[in-house]
């Protein structure tokens, strides 16, 4: 399985040169790749790690102000081992977007990485967003999905986009808002099954 990855991350190194985003170079710094050791729901992650001193930066939110770095010398990339079992698209997809966040000013969700994602969905025909969709990706791939028990829906009271949650922290709903439109959740409680 970890040659299978390794070669996608190759392909997909290729087809980002071909469109002019070269990772191979000293302001992306090195790049590893491998299975993520213990199973979770997120599709992968990209840990960095030796940030570059000169790309060090102040951010204020609100009152705190937090040191943060635009480049990193070393990365990390965690593929979780069910998207292995996905169709190759929907695996490059999750391997490009995590080769994203290597990119200098893109270890978040933020402009640049929008811009960046937005660009290599125009010129490569990917589908590249902030989060994916389990459920639609393992129809696609044919995967029989077992029905899973949720004791909340989550909902957006302007858009009314929802997902479900077995736990639930009591702020949740005060803490976050939806990443689609900005409006505010409200749950429900009860027995939702998937």
């Amino acid at each position: 399985m970890d040659d299978k990855l390794q070669s996608i991350f190759n392909e997909c190194k290729l087809e980002l040169k071909d469109i002019g985003i070269d990772i191979d170079n000293k302001l992306v710094g090195t790049i590893t790749i491998n299975i993520a050791k213990r199973d979770c729901k997120r599709y992968g992650c990209c840990k960095q790690e030796l940030p570059d001193e000169s790309s060090k930066y102040i951010e204020k939110i609100g009152r705190k102000r937090y040191i943060r770095y635009a480049i990193f010398k070393k990365h990390n990339i965690e593929i979780s081992k069910w998207v292995m079992e996905l169709n190759e698209d929907i695996i490059k997809n999750t391997v490009i977007h995590e080769i994203i966040h290597c990119l200098p000013n893109c270890n978040n969700h933020g402009d640049e990485f929008k811009k960046y994602a937005n660009y290599i969905n125009s010129k490569l025909g990917y589908n590249i967003s902030r989060v994916g969709d389990k459920k639609q990706d393992l129809e696609n791939s044919n995967i029989e999905v077992e029905k899973e028990k949720y004791n909340y829906k989550i909902e957006c009271s302007q858009c009314g986009y929802y997902f479900y949650r077995k736990r639930l922290n009591s702020n949740f709903t005060k803490k976050y808002r939806c990443g689609k439109c900005g409006g505010k959740f409200y749950a429900k409680k009860g027995e939702f099954f998937l």
